[in-house]
């Protein structure tokens, strides 16, 4: 099974390690940086992310050009943030992902055209929405390099293109099932990185466990209103997929988001905060879009308010915690 994976980030080093734990599939790897498509292919490791790993070379190649890495695959995953998702593959048409199935690893939006990544695909590329499906959590990337359970969901409108997926996937340490629900399960991942990003902000403020507890009852709330508005299909929020991935991405010590919220939270600039993680928290990106796409929809979403209003009107942080507060139930 050949299978293209676009970015050299944490989390396509996580998914190409786990990829390449079927000794069937045989992955084409780009990157931007020649320099470590090179430590790569000489050392088998990425030098940046998740550098324990050691990827075995028979079954990963990395590569820099990426229409070179597109041509003879059948699956292609894309896990570049969003924010850089339209620049990465600006050079290519829609004749390099003809008879390709696509898989979206991004928790975001598409900034320049407030676009689900699925949905930018189809117009931009021509990519039936039944040839696509997108990978939910929960699942960091720092506990595959340590092989720890995990649990991933592909979610796809066709059961066969996600059941699919989901069988090249499983391994012994990552257990994985699909559903049919795409346009809920990509909102719910860009709306937990948002809520992450709130848990962070009131955490560094001094939110005791309290009120934590209650912000992310309270975001359950928040993704059920909007993906009931985006998509009418059957699904279930409790499963892994939707409170899952939002627990773990609310309070885990490996979230970028909470960290990133964190220090906002304790008075760092957006600026200051985005040097010092050296990473990108996809959350950031994504308050701004989505705030864009459902202000119009007329739903009760105090947290996705409150962190736009901190993060983009650049409101009174202590003041918006008091809004904020209040409209928690």
């Amino acid at each position: 099974m050949r299978i293209t994976v676009i970015g050299g980030g944490s989390w396509g080093t996580a998914l190409v390690k786990i990829l390449s734990e079927n000794n069937t599939a045989r992955i084409k790897w780009w990157m931007r940086d020649k320099e470590m498509v090179q430590h790569i292919r000489t050392l088998h490791h990425n030098p940046k992310y998740l550098s324990s790993v050691e990827f075995h070379p028979s079954r990963v190649k990395a590569y820099n050009n990426l229409k070179n890495a597109l041509k003879e695959t059948e699956w292609v995953v894309l896990a570049i943030p969003a924010a850089f998702l339209e620049e990465a593959i600006a050079e290519l048409k829609p004749k390099h992902f003809e008879g390709k199935k696509i898989v979206s690893a991004i928790k975001g939006i598409i900034p320049s055209k407030n676009e689900l990544v699925t949905d930018f695909m189809c117009r931009q590329f021509g990519v039936p929405l039944e040839e696509q499906a997108i990978i939910a959590g929960p699942c960091h990337a720092e506990e595959v390099a340590q092989e720890k359970q995990s649990y991933l969901t592909i979610a796809g409108p066709s059961q066969t293109v996600a059941q699919s997926f989901a069988t090249l996937l499983a391994c012994r340490y990552v257990k994985t099932q699909a559903i049919t629900d795409i346009y809920g399960a990509e909102y719910s991942a860009i709306i937990k990185n948002i809520v992450a990003l709130a848990s962070g902000i009131t955490h560094g403020l001094g939110a005791g466990d309290n009120f934590q507890a209650v912000l992310i009852s309270n975001a359950m709330l928040e993704i059920e209103r909007v993906v009931n508005r985006a998509s009418q299909a059957s699904r279930n929020l409790l499963s892994s997929a939707y409170l899952g991935d939002l627990l773990v991405t609310a309070y885990s010590q490996f979230s970028r988001n909470r960290a990133f919220g964190n220090m906002i939270g304790r008075g760092y600039t957006v600026h200051s905060a985005q040097l010092e993680m050296n990473m990108i928290a996809e959350g950031y990106y994504a308050v701004n879009s989505l705030y864009q796409v459902v202000k119009s929809w007329d739903l009760e979403l105090p947290i996705i308010e409150f962190t736009y209003n901190v993060l983009y009107k650049k409101n009174s942080l202590k003041k918006e915690f008091s809004i904020l507060k209040n409209r928690l139930v």
